[in-house]
Formats: C-alpha cells, structure tokens, sequence
C-alpha cells in the first residue's frame, strides 16, 4: 500500500492526461461523424456550434492537430506510466510483478478511457459535443499553426519517400463497366436498368447546364428578408427557398424545404446555405462535381456578364440519372417533351434539347450554337417567336403554335419534305 501511495502524484498526472486524451479523441470522433445537415445546424446556430463547423472548412488542419496533441498526451502519459513502474519496481519485494501489473492496467485504461468510450459517446451525440469542445479545440489548433506547414511537409515527404510507387489507376472504359453488369445479374430487366443509369451518368460529362437547367421563369426566388408568408403555403417548384442578394435578383442562397422539419415564420435567409456557381458553358458533371466539393444542393448558372440565367439542383442531376428517358419539360412541365401527332409530325415544347430530340427521332443535326428548340428557332429567326411564326432548319420544318411572354412555347415540327422524298 505505500508503494502505490509513493506513485499517487504519477497517477494524479496519468489521470489528467487520458482527460486531455480522451477529450481530443471525443473531438475527432464527433466532428467527422457530422453529416452534411448536422454542419448546416451548427453554422445556424450559437457561436460555439458556428465555431465548430468551421474548424471542418479545413479538415486536414483540423485532423493533423488532433493527432498531433493525442500523440503528444499518449508519449507524455507512457512515460509517466513508466517512471510509475520503475518506482513500484525499486520500491519493496514483489514490486517486479507489482509494476508489470501496473503497467498492463495503464495500457488497458488509456485504451478504454482515451479512446474506446470517448469515441462511443461522441457519435452518439455529435452535433450537441461539437458545440462544447469548439472552443478549446479551436485553440489547441491554433496553437499548432506555426508549426502547421511542417506538419504537412512531413505528410508529403512520407507519401513521397516511404510509398513512391502508388500510382493513380487507370480510368475504366465504358465497355469494361459494361461488361461488369452484365456478368453481376443474371436478371435481364435489372441489367437493363443498370445499363441505362450508366448510360446516364456518361452523359453528364455531355450535357451543358444551359441544356438541363431551371430558367428563371421556372423557378420563385425572394429578396431577403425573408417570411414563411412570403410562400402562400405553397410550395415552390424547384422545393427550394431560393434567396437572392438584399439589392438584385441573383440567387445568392437556398434553403431546402423538404429536409426542415419546422419552418420558422420570419428571416428564412438565416436558414440558407450559399449556392455554387458554375458558367452557363459547364457541363452537369462539373457542376454536379463542384456541389459534391462544397456540399452544396443548388448550382446557380449564371452568363458571360455574371447574371444568373437558371438553377440546377441536386434533385435535378439524380432525375438526370436514374430516369429511363431524362427530359426537362416532364420535369419542370409534367409533359412530355415529344409528342407524335402522325407520320413525320411531332408536337415539342420549346425547352426540350436538341440532344434529345436527335437521340428520339435518330436524325443526325447540324452543329448549332443553341441547345433547345426555341433557341434554335430564335436564332433562325433572328427575334422572339410568336405563334404562327414558321422556320426551317436542318431535316425540319417548325410551326410555333403558342409563344407566351413568360411562359413555355409550343411547336409543331415535321420532316422537311425534301427528306421525305428522299427517303
């Protein structure tokens, strides 16, 4: 009993560093178990919680000092062990099997209390713990930042030195992974719908944002501030509350409606997290890829003078994948995009693409600057369209049978005859 009684300050020492431990362990573990909508909620929230989601602005920062203290604390607290069991060892007979007994029981103790329960606990209240540890975490990693650039010069020197030869794989041909869901599924009808989502997703790195993009006259967007009775109780038809700058119309936020289980009555623009914005020239895998980046679910797509000409959500991109036959006007029109009337004579709204309106009729078309069928009747044109108007271009004949100022055109479109009797 006074062996132990000499090594009371060790264990006092030993105590407050699988606390230190333990807290740094908690902290890693609550932090990365965040989900997307966990860090929205924190940067609504209190001061400490808005602390919290920034620390995971940069992840790498944030991980590298967490470590960095845990394996400080682990090297303090072992050798405090050790000075422990060499005092027990010298101090009586029997202390050899005293301090081997001591020093498993720390070993045991730093596993459970440091990191197997700490850990445990955090996950199960992630987003609550995040907001208490913000504020000391934040300092124990700025007080890393001196030394930060050399923390991460050693992870790069250690990729570089110790794993040289990892090399980055090779990208899969599209017949590979054709291929692989044939052999994966012996059902025909699931096979298909595989091919088709495959099929889908290639075109994402062909699809301008322009070609599949909510126009402004297909989205409500409202200047902040901004009140629950601002919708009517309704709800709007992209399923996002879009906000836009207090002095223009530019989309500048967006608040998902579906995902909030209670609205508040005033200031939705608190709410919202910032839309990323992508050229009206990029294509919805970049877009979709951007959105991925910054755990954004709407894209505003804006022109070559900055001004926003549409939205692209992330509901938007999914429909794009997993529907047998994408087409923006049964998204946004709940009609569909091409509608035979009889033999070489098709009604087809204004928004529907070029790109699918080959693809259905299998008709090769002529390179063009527009992606839609109004565009290319505007630009035929040379002016807006306005019912009755008639154009020809390429293997068709177009008739604009409506052309309402805001809303969506209608036009009856045919073969060409010269096509016909040629075929």
């Amino acid at each position: 009993m006074s062996a132990l009684t000499d090594v009371v300050p060790w264990l006092i020492a030993m105590g407050v560093l699988i606390g230190c431990s333990a807290f740094f362990s908690a902290s890693e573990a609550a932090l990365f178990y965040l989900r997307r909508a966990d860090r929205r909620a924190l940067m609504a929230g209190n001061p400490s919680q808005q602390v919290a989601a920034k620390l995971l602005d940069d992840p790498e920062r944030l991980l590298s000092a967490v470590l960095f203290w845990n394996l400080m604390i682990n090297i303090a607290y072992f050798t405090t062990a050790s000075a422990a069991s060499l005092r027990l060892e010298r101090s009586e007979a029997g202390g050899s099997t005293m301090a081997f007994g001591f020093a498993v029981t720390s070993l045991l103790v730093i596993i459970l209390l440091s990191e197997m329960l700490p850990k445990s606990l955090a996950v199960l209240g992630a987003r609550r713990l995040s907001g208490l540890i913000a504020y000391p975490l934040a300092a124990s990693v700025r007080t890393l930042d001196p030394v930060m650039p050399i923390l991460r010069l050693a992870n790069l020197l250690s990729r570089r030195l110790i794993w040289p030869g990892f090399e980055t794989e090779k990208y899969l041909e599209v017949s590979d992974l054709d291929r692989a869901i044939d052999i994966s599924t012996t059902n025909e009808s699931l096979v298909e719908q595989e091919r088709t989502v495959l099929r889908n997703i290639i075109l994402l790195s062909d699809i301008r944002v322009d070609e599949w993009m909510r126009p402004r006259t297909q989205y409500m967007s409202f200047r902040p501030p901004v009140a629950l009775a601002d919708l009517e109780g309704q709800m709007t038809p992209s399923g996002y509350l879009l906000i836009t700058e207090p002095d223009s119309e530019e989309v500048a936020a967006a608040l998902h409606l579906k995902e909030m289980s209670e609205i508040p009555d005033e200031h939705l623009e608190h709410y919202g997290e910032s839309v990323v914005v992508v050229p009206w020239c990029s294509t919805v895998a970049a877009a979709l890829q951007e959105m991925k980046r910054k755990e954004r679910q709407v894209a505003a797509v804006v022109n070559e003078f900055g001004e926003t000409i549409g939205i692209l959500t992330f509901e938007d991109v999914l429909d794009t994948i997993f529907n047998y036959n994408p087409s923006r006007s049964g998204r946004l029109l709940d009609r569909r995009a091409i509608n035979p009337v009889q033999h070489g004579v098709w009604q087809v709204t204004g928004m529907t693409s070029l790109r699918q309106l080959s693809r259905m009729l299998n008709i090769e078309l002529p390179a063009r600057k527009s992606v839609t069928v109004a565009g290319v009747i505007q630009e035929t044109l040379q002016r807006l369209a306005k019912a009755g108007d008639k154009c020809e271009w390429g293997p068709f004949h177009f008739r604009v049978l409506e052309a309402p100022e805001r809303g969506q055109m209608l036009v009856e479109l045919s073969e060409r005859r010269e096509r016909g009797d040629r075929g």
